[in-house]
């Protein structure tokens, strides 16, 4: 069986339980969820060549077996505090797309990597209205499991139009 087949199958079983995987992971003492279905995979930290002329959150590309692949520093992004890389600093490889269904490759600096969690779409309550924060929209909501709040992260919106800035004109070039 292709990968391909057997996300249609992952995607089917959630929708028929009404829930959907999340990978969590740490970034300044707080917990993010990126749906599952849209990693593609967890590498160990390697060094990045930095390219001129790019956004800040932006570090530089690494060659992905052959893909160019933009590496971002979420805490630089979110306005955290920097940090130091340690063994558990990973990139988080993920496959964002447009609103018109192009997609594009892209890695996530994370502090660590915690655990998969099961949340249905009824755990996910909305994300309050503080302020006039540019990352609103990629905050999709906030998931309490085992007494732990989760940041439920909307990968497309904060990839393709949070970091990227893309409009949608854009995006499909």
């Amino acid at each position: 069986m292709n990968s391909n087949a057997a996300q249609k199958i992952d995607t089917d079983l959630q929708s028929e339980q009404g829930t959907n995987q999340y990978l969590t992971f740490c970034l300044a003492g707080e917990e993010y969820g990126i749906n599952i279905l849209k990693v593609q995979e967890i590498r160990g930290w390697s060094d990045v060549t930095p390219m001129p002329n790019t956004p800040e959150s932006i570090l530089g590309v690494i060659n992905l077996r052959g893909t160019v692949v933009p590496i971002i520093e979420l805490r630089r992004h979110f306005g955290l505090p920097e940090a130091s890389r340690g063994p558990t600093t990973v990139i988080i490889v993920i496959k964002a797309e447009d609103d018109k269904g192009n997609q594009r490759t892209m890695g996530m600096v994370v502090d660590a990597v915690s655990e998969v969690h099961n949340i249905t779409a009824t755990d996910i309550q909305p994300a309050p209205q503080i302020g006039d924060a540019a990352n609103r929209p990629a905050v999709s909501g906030l998931a309490t499991m085992q007494e732990r709040m989760i940041i439920i992260l909307n990968v497309d919106e904060l990839m393709i139009n949070g970091v990227l800035g893309l409009g949608e004109e854009d995006a499909a070039a």
